[in-house]
């Protein structure tokens, strides 16, 4: 199909290829081992504080009164729906373009995942959330930033308030993102993070949960397992407020380590910095394939302000064949493009029609409609400009390649949605 690959240039760079991590986190990383102190207490005392210090720290740059390090970001939404007091088997409302472990982490917070549509814009449609909370008597919405694209947060909240909702918000993609001047991750009851290696923060896997109630932050780290040995938070409520929840609230062992919290100090304070680079090859990236009449990039409001690790655009007017056989030439130069049309769920992409877990949904039309011509690339910091450049000519090169080849044979694609 088209000229011979052989011929044309590859983006030599692995998409998926992480910063190092900082040598201060090194340098504390090999002190812990060296000491063996790798749990987040210190039964004689706190001879160690490296989470404690981070939760601070990370409540602080996000702008809540609270945090606490968790295992995961999934661990850190299945916490904050617990201290919501979610009981076993109540609906909680949640967007459909999302993440296979958001639907998950309701599941194990005992709830039953009732999903929501998306519009052409990627993000939650709040004429279906309305819908769906009516009809299903939720009292929370799991909002998720997927991908780092904010919703239109002043009509959330506005349907939040009119239906009653308790928020929580999963930001797993949305660490520096902001709304109207309102930082990502302050609009709901509670709110989520990841430090997963593809994300903002690279500790291998962790997450927070931040939130303001002194009531939900004691029964949050009794939860997360201190072992009595809560004195050693230093972003906590009053000592009287957590000696009230001890003896009801349970362990469930979901705690950060302190090796983890040494590898990721240094990386908050460095976050500005990369932040502002992601962006950088963000809009680059994305102006150029945006060249291509056949590629659609979902718009966004001026009031939103991104931290993108990635970028996402419809590919348009394409049957499913027609994207595999782009991506697949993409792929032999060098470019893996993820896809969430795709068939069967693979590597971190998936949709609603692979959750067969969450029940009964309904056919979630024109959520998979929009899904069907969805496509996703990596954008490490390593990234230059000439890569950008190359990887945008690599895929609309594809696309024309595509696009001539239909024309020889006669064929129309299928339109997909986007």
């Amino acid at each position: 199909m088209g000229s011979d690959l052989a011929t044309l240039p590859r983006l030599a760079r692995d998409l998926t290829e992480p910063e190092p991590i900082p040598e201060a986190g090194i340098a504390r990383a090999c002190e812990l081992m060296r000491s063996g102190r790798l749990f987040r207490y210190g039964e004689m005392g706190a001879d160690q504080n490296d989470v404690a210090l981070l939760e601070q720290e990370f409540a602080a740059f996000v702008g809540r009164r609270y945090c606490v390090a968790v295992n995961s970001g999934g661990a850190a939404l299945c916490l904050a729906l617990k201290v919501l007091d979610l009981q076993p088997g109540e609906p909680v409302l949640v967007n459909g373009f999302t993440l296979a472990p958001v639907p998950g982490a309701i599941l194990h917070a005992g709830g039953r995942p009732v999903l929501v549509e998306i519009g052409p814009d990627y993000v939650i449609d709040c004429e279906d959330l309305r819908a769906k909370a009516r009809a299903s008597g939720a009292r929370i919405l799991l909002l998720s930033h997927m991908r780092g694209h904010i919703a239109d947060m002043d009509a959330v909240m506005a349907a939040c308030d009119e239906l009653g909702l308790l928020l929580v918000e999963d930001c797993a993609h949305a660490l520096c993102a902001a709304w109207d001047g309102r930082a990502i991750g302050t609009f709901g009851a509670a709110a989520a993070f990841s430090a997963q290696t593809y994300k903002h923060l690279n500790a291998g896997e962790g997450g927070f949960l931040v939130l303001d109630d002194d009531d939900r932050i004691a029964r949050a780290i009794l939860h997360s397992g201190s072992y009595m040995l809560h004195a050693q938070h230093r972003s906590a409520p009053p000592a009287e407020v957590i000696a009230a929840w001890e003896e009801r609230t349970p362990n469930f062992s979901m705690r950060m380590t302190a090796l983890a919290a040494a590898l990721l100090r240094p990386q908050l304070h460095d976050l500005p910095r990369r932040a502002a680079r992601w962006n950088a090859i963000h809009d680059r990236l994305g102006a150029a394939i945006a060249r291509s009449q056949h590629v659609r990039l979902p718009p966004r409001s001026p009031k939103e302000r991104y931290g993108a690790t990635s970028v996402q655009f419809s590919l348009l007017g394409f049957g499913d064949d027609e994207i595999a056989a782009v991506l697949e030439r993409c792929a032999a130069r060098g470019l893996p493009i993820k896809w969430f049309g795709a068939g069967r769920q693979r590597g971190f992409t998936s949709a609603p029609r692979h959750w067969r877990y969450v029940g009964e949904q309904g056919p979630m039309a024109q959520t998979h409609a929009i899904l069907a011509g969805l496509c996703d690339i990596r954008t490490p910091l390593s990234l230059s400009d000439e890569d950008c450049d190359l990887a945008a000519e690599i895929l609309r090169e594809a696309i024309e390649t595509v696009v001539s080849a239909r024309a020889e044979t006669g064929k129309t694609g299928r339109a997909a949605t986007g």
